[in-house]
């Protein structure tokens, strides 16, 4: 007798002690299951990687020359080689009389808007002539980060194309940004024209 109540005694704390046990498992599973999930948190390091792989993915848009040339053509004009602006700007890269001057092209309207081998010849002199004046820009800050844009040849030789080298160089001195006649920025065109391989 006394050793079947002493038995029993055992099942009855093993019992309880196996109760206790799923009822502390039970708890802690349910206050998992209910405690409120953490958003994550910004790793600073993290960002800096992707800031620096997005500037790479730009450093490595290596466009051609001549789809430069059709790029800003399409821009300034839809490639359109006859056409004049509301302002005078004539032909597929928009050329002013002033810039045809500056370059030492003296022929009418008339012959420069049929001429496409001129136009073709005055876009490259007037990049040689803004990447003369540009150039210890160029060597200084290829490849960096400007006034929050990545500095490329070709984006400041378009910004050049649109504003004029003198408000590049503004541009690096006290990040004033001029505005063309449309209110297009020059630093628009640094940014979309920016990474091609020009052959200058």
């Amino acid at each position: 007798m006394n050793f079947n109540m002493k038995k029993l005694d055992s099942i009855i704390i093993i019992l309880l002690f196996a109760l206790t046990l799923f009822s502390l498992m039970a708890f802690t599973t349910y206050r998992v299951a209910i405690s409120p999930i953490e958003p994550l948190k910004p790793n600073p390091i993290v960002e800096i990687l992707i800031e620096e792989l997005s500037i790479d993915s730009l450093e490595l848009k290596q466009l051609s020359h001549q789809q430069f040339l059709e790029a800003i053509g399409h821009q300034e004009s839809g490639n359109r080689y006859h056409i004049v602006n509301r302002y005078g700007y004539m032909g597929k890269y928009q050329f002013g009389k002033s810039t045809l001057r500056t370059l030492r092209i003296k022929v009418s309207k008339k012959e420069f808007l049929k001429d496409t081998l001129l136009q073709e010849e005055a876009m490259l002199k007037l990049l040689l002539h803004n990447k003369k004046r540009l150039q210890k820009y160029i060597n200084k800050y290829e490849g960096k980060v400007v006034h929050g844009i990545l500095v490329t040849e070709s984006g400041l030789l378009a910004a050049a194309h649109l504003g004029g080298q003198g408000s590049v160089k503004k541009w690096f001195r006290n990040g004033r940004i001029r505005k063309d006649g449309n209110g297009v920025k020059i630093t628009s065109y640094m940014k979309r024209f920016g990474g091609y391989i020009l052959n200058l």
